[in-house]
């Protein structure tokens, strides 16, 4: 393993592995097919991109994540590893160029999507190459218990097991119960198998379940805790997306939105907008977000409650995949389970894969409403019971007076016992509430000693409180789409009067983000801008360049050569002989500017990245902020697009930085933002609608008439969007 540690450091920058990944790497070396499950941020890419660095010929990883692949090729590539992918996002003769050098042997991996992996392609690859390992990536979505089942992963399955020579299999997911492990096993037809689980713990994420808010004013406050952190907010459906998404813009915070309404360029565009960082909050359905790699979201509020406790886990696992604190908050309602029982009983699927749909969602209600510690509820849902209370969830932190509710607990228990095991909670509600439903009276329920007992509650609140039980343990849920409530053995104690019952109401969640980044010294501000700057230089994402986490270690350490910029954490031979001379001048001015007390600011003189083209123009203008280089090359003579080329960004980005600097008061030419004849049209079309949303405006408007217009016009005239 002495290789495996060397290429560690010497490519990802790390003295050291997780925990979980040295063993994982030793197990495929030595030819064991493998499966491993990982929590989300814990490294799943290097247990395989190691190994097939270590092994002769091309390893395949088959990953459903697009946007995934282009992150990992991308960041494999900047450190000196030949990587390509295969998907739906490359034009023909891209697709036929990396073909051709997969077939060449030029890669050490090949990641390509399920769907693209056809049979005859897939019998052409495993004939022309060398493979010695197919790495399968999110292998949850091949067992039909997990909550992402994919036809075209059970066809891999078959593809493999057909291979000549088959390879070692390796597959990788972050969320399994050990009946769906099992399945994949199976599924995959895994050679006696290494099963690695790591833990399910996430410790640097605090989770918040938050009931009974004014969710619009909870949002508000919660975004303006965090003014400078980037985040994701999911939704249900298109339309609370719309909502919410409006809402937050009017709010003046920098938001996109994320679904499948949406056209592929709307999506494509609003996705490498929250990737660069050009928009700090992302509201999204969850067809957003599998296979973000962007380690820097600060916090996943889930507007709704989702579908499964899997897809609950995963999403909110988005946050703080760099490893820094990062807040995971749910905000809960009672009928957010109707929401999800219509989308279950609407979606796709046979009867048994509704009926474990609704079992999931039972398990997701639990989750909502207990008061045990929430990472030990996740944690233990997964298989794993001897996980500490993490003391920061909002169970934990919970401090309200508990109110003895032994007495409704005796009513409600009662009741089910009574019934038998027959009965759904609604019906038990009706039977406590006294109500003359007809379906009631046909069963003769109303005859029951517990008939009416809680008669002076509403219907729901008694409903929501039978589901709290459930959550508790009191009582369980039949599996199925039509699920029956009945007593466990935790029941009998309080039947007999031998325990209380409390409960607490709770709205709790911590009142600020990260800690570390309200504690920003000016060293890692001015490391923050440079990294901004040398990342629009170079077309990436900034964390492509380095985490914040790196950025941090780098201003406290200091290090003023190569060689002490090699012993931080994340740092790889690579990266250090790219960027440490710079880095070294702008730790050591700042140290001599701390000397002459003059505080710390990005000096002028530090030596910052030159962008692609290597002229005097492009240098002159790396002294300015990004929207004002776009103006300068605006002004003189460039197209939008032809600046989005120069500079590696997107042209929707750059019009963004012109319409900005102008609403500065910079100069602008508006002939050259507003075409001839158009102005008139777009103030008619704003007098008509408002000026409050683009859309409307843009729907008024001949289809010539492009954003960039509209938005220089209600620029030009000092109109608000």
């Amino acid at each position: 393993m002495e290789k495996a540690r060397r290429l560690l450091k010497e490519i990802y920058g790390y003295d050291s592995f997780r925990k979980g990944q040295e063993a994982i790497i030793e197990g495929i070396v030595e030819g064991h097919d493998t499966l491993a499950i990982l929590p989300t941020g814990g490294g799943k890419s290097i247990c395989y991109q190691i190994p097939a660095l270590l092994l002769p010929g091309t390893t395949l990883v088959i990953s459903p994540l697009i946007s995934l692949m282009k992150d990992q090729v991308d960041s494999l590539r900047r450190v000196g590893v030949s990587a390509a992918f295969l998907n739906s996002s490359l034009s023909a003769g891209e697709y036929r160029e990396v073909l051709r050098g997969a077939m060449q042997g030029e890669y050490k991996l090949l990641y390509i999507a399920p769907e693209r992996l056809d049979a005859p392609m897939f019998q052409s690859l495993s004939e022309q190459l060398h493979i010695p390992l197919i790495a399968i990536d999110e292998a949850h979505c091949v067992s039909q218990w997990g909550h992402d089942f994919r036809p075209s992963y059970r066809q891999l399955a078959g593809w493999i097991g057909r291979m000549p020579n088959r390879p070692l299999v390796a597959a990788f997911t972050a969320t399994a119960t050990e009946e769906v492990a099992d399945d994949i096993e199976a599924m995959l037809k895994l050679n006696e198998p290494r099963r690695f689980v790591t833990g399910f713990a996430r410790p640097n994420l605090s989770l918040a379940v938050v009931s009974g808010v004014d969710k619009k004013r909870f949002l508000q406050r919660f975004l303006k805790e965090r003014e400078q952190q980037s985040g994701i907010v999911y939704a249900a459906t298109r339309k609370e997306v719309e909502q919410v998404c409006g809402m937050l813009q009017q709010m003046g915070i920098e938001a996109g939105k994320y679904h499948g309404g949406l056209s592929d360029t709307e999506r494509a565009e609003t996705q490498e907008k929250f990737r660069f960082d050009h928009i700090r909050v992302m509201v999204a359905t969850n067809a957003f977000g599998m296979g973000i790699d962007k380690p820097n979201v600060r916090f996943v509020l889930h507007w709704q409650m989702p579908g499964d406790l899997e897809s609950y886990y995963q999403e909110a696992g988005r946050a703080g995949r760099d490893g820094e604190e990062s807040d995971c908050v749910l905000l809960f309602e009672p009928a957010d389970m109707q929401v999800q029982r219509f989308l279950i009983e609407q979606g796709a699927g046979d009867a048994e894969r509704k009926s474990i749909g609704m079992s999931k969602l039972h398990m997701m209600m639990n989750y909502s409403r207990t008061q045990r510690c929430l990472q030990q509820f996740i944690v233990d849902y997964f298989g794993e019971s001897d996980v500490a209370a993490c003391g920061k969830c909002s169970s934990c932190l919970d401090k309200s007076e508990a109110v003895d509710r032994t007495q409704e607990a005796k009513m409600a228990l009662s009741c089910v016992g009574r019934m038998k095991g027959r009965f759904g909670v609604t019906m038990v509600a009706k039977v406590l509430k006294g109500s003359r439903d007809k379906r009631l009276l046909e069963f003769g329920l109303d005859r029951l000693s517990t008939y009416g007992l809680m008669r002076n509650l509403p219907e729901k609140e008694i409903a929501d409180w039978l589901y709290w039980l459930v959550a508790e343990g009191y009582m369980r849920l039949s599996e199925g789409q039509y699920p029956t409530v009945s007593l466990t053995a935790n029941a009998l104690p309080v039947l007999e009067g031998k325990t209380a019952i409390s409960q607490r109401v709770r709205a709790a969640v911590r009142q600020s983000g990260s800690e570390a980044a309200s504690h920003a010294s000016p060293l890692f501000e001015a490391l923050k801008l440079w990294r901004r700057e040398a990342a629009a230089a170079e077309g990436v994402p900034p964390f492509m360049i380095f985490f914040d986490a790196t950025l941090r270690d780098i201003a406290n350490a200091k290090p003023v050569t190569v060689d002490e910029l090699l012993s931080v954490k994340g740092i790889g031979t690579a990266k250090a002989q790219k960027y440490g001379e710079t880095i070294a001048a702008i730790v050591s001015e700042h140290a001599s500017q701390d000397d002459r007390g003059t505080g710390g600011g990005y000096s002028a003189s530090v030596p910052k990245p030159a962008p692609p083209s290597s002229t005097k123009l492009g240098a002159e203008q790396s002294e300015l902020p990004s929207h004002l280089q776009s103006l300068e090359l605006f002004q003189q003579g460039m197209e939008p697009a032809e600046i989005a080329s120069h500079r590696g960004v997107g042209q929707v980005t750059v019009e963004g930085h012109i319409i900005r600097a102008a609403g500065e008061g910079n100069e602008v030419d508006w002939d050259r933002i507003i075409p001839s004849g158009q102005e008139a049209l777009i103030l008619a079309a704003i007098e008509k609608v408002g000026a409050e949303k683009l859309r409307p405006i843009k729907d008024e408007l001949p289809s010539e008439v492009s954003y960039f217009a509209i938005h220089g016009v209600m620029a030009k005239h000092g109109m608000q969007g």
